[in-house]
Parts: structure tokens; C-alpha cells; sequence
């Protein structure tokens, strides 16, 4: 089974995150970056199913030079192989879906996993989009997949119930928490990693302009919540009075 494994190097969910003070992105000095979290789930579950029924698992990752790093990680959970995409720093959804998908195509491939979304730009796009341009089935928010006879069951959440999908392969599943727990990496397979190819390809490689994406005119940060008040007293009715009197008059939400 050939399976491909699309992974994103994010920011440490525990960073300190300010924006730059010309609003044109992040300060990344000093940030630890990591395995989008959801990919990982995308990744050990490729893995498990190249243990139960064979084949290879190729991570491919669209991102700057140090997003080798992620590719390396998924490596030595595991992977055999990776392709990194170099020139699309900070693509939108459909740039960075378009690289994907073109570096896919030339890939033998049964089952594409993506994580649900990035915790960074959190668009939740680029694996419906990917499938979309490779011409395949998609399956979104998985917690559930089982494989046989060239088809997968998989089961996604939705309010107040599961939906329970039946779709042919190959197909895209995008994956959430609770389809399995990650591995971590061992030691013998962080240096095996060191060895494994990785192939470093431009976007141009594949006829993408690096200018196919959309540009981000002005990052700001949240405005600073206001401090909380406290009403004082001993009378609940005059509290509760004074609470609406605040909630109407200054926050203005009834």
C-alpha cells in the first residue's frame, strides 16, 4: 500500500506568539516549531497501516528550510521517504494544496492523510482542496478508519452524533484527535532518519510560481481585554441589579 503523509511545521502550541511591529507576520526568533499536531495523527495512522498490510509511507511537506526538521520527525516515527517544497513559505490554502497535489501526482498513492487543520492559520482547507485537485474522494474530521477490499470505513463526529463513510480509494482523509495516540520517535529511529531520502523540490519544479498565493496585508494582534469588575455589597438583589445596569449600559450585550 502506498500511502503519503502531508505534514506542517507550526509553532509549539506553548509559544509565545507577537506579531512583528510592521504587521507583515510572527517574530520567530526564539519559537520552538513542532509537528502540526494533527498531522501526527495523520502520520501514526499511515504507519499502522503500512505495519498491518505493507507498503511505504512518504511524508511530503510544503514550508521553509527548517521544516526539514518535521519531515525528519515524521521519518524517524517511521516513514521511508519525504519531499519537501521549499519556496512557498507562507502559502494560502489553495497555494500550498496546488504544491501538495503536484508533487502527490507523481507518486504512486492508495490513501492521502492530512491533519484536520494547522493550529497556526487553523483554515481547515488544504485537504478538501487536495483532493479536489488530484480528483479523489475525501473524508474530513476522522476518528475512525478501517481498510479492506480497496475501500475505507471511517467514522467523523458531527453534532450529537458519527457519521459512519464509505468511500473508494485511493481517497483523502483528513485526521482529528482520537484516531490514535502518536508514537514518539526512538533513538534508533532519529538516526536511521538521518539516511532516508528526502527529495527537495521548488514550487517551479513543478510549473507552481513561488507568487501563486495570496499575500497577507497586515497582521494584528487581538486588542487587550479590558480588566474584569468586581461588584461589591453585601445585598444580592442590588448586585444583580448593578450586574444588568453594567451588561446593558457598558458591555451592551442585552
Amino acid at each position: 500500500m502506498n500511502l503519503i503523509a502531508c505534514v506542517k511545521q507550526v509553532p509549539d502550541t506553548e509559544a509565545q506568539i507577537k506579531v512583528k511591529a510592521d504587521g507583515s507576520g510572527i517574530e520567530e526568533a526564539g519559537i520552538k516549531w513542532v509537528m502540526n499536531p494533527y498531522d501526527e495523527f495523520g502520520v501514526e495512522e499511515a504507519l499502522r497501516l503500512k505495519e498491518k498490510a505493507g507498503g511505504t509511507v512518504t511524508v511530503v511537506s510544503v514550508g521553509p528550510a527548517r521544516a526539514m526538521e518535521t519531515i525528519r520527525t515524521a521519518l524517524a516515527m517511521g516513514a521511508e521517504k519525504g519531499v519537501h517544497i521549499t519556496d512557498l513559505d507562507n502559502a494560502d490554502a489553495f497555494a500550498t494544496a496546488s504544491a501538495l497535489a503536484a508533487a502527490i501526482k507523481e507518486i504512486p498513492f492508495d490513501l492521502v492523510f492530512c491533519g484536520q487543520r494547522a493550529i497556526d492559520d487553523d483554515s481547515a482547507q488544504v485537504g478538501s482542496i487536495l483532493a479536489e485537485l488530484l480528483g479523489v474522494p475525501q473524508v474530513t474530521i476522522v476518528t475512525k478508519l478501517e481498510v479492506a477490499d480497496n475501500k475505507i470505513k471511517a467514522v467523523k463526529p458531527i453534532e450529537g452524533a458519527q457519521l459512519l463513510i464509505e468511500a473508494s480509494m485511493p481517497c483523502v482523509v483528513t485526521a482529528q484527535k482520537g484516531l490514535n495516540e502518536p508514537r514518539y520517535a526512538s533513538l534508533p529511529g532519529i538516526m536511521k532518519a538521518k539516511k532516508k531520502p528526502v527529495d527537495v523540490k521548488k514550487a517551479a519544479d513543478y510549473g507552481i510560481s513561488a507568487d501563486f498565493k495570496a499575500n497577507v496585508a497586515k497582521m494584528m494582534p487581538p486588542p487587550s481585554r479590558p480588566p474584569g469588575k468586581i461588584i461589591q455589597g453585601d445585598d444580592p438583589a442590588v448586585k444583580a441589579a448593578e450586574l444588568v445596569k453594567l451588561l446593558r449600559e457598558e458591555a451592551k450585550v442585552i
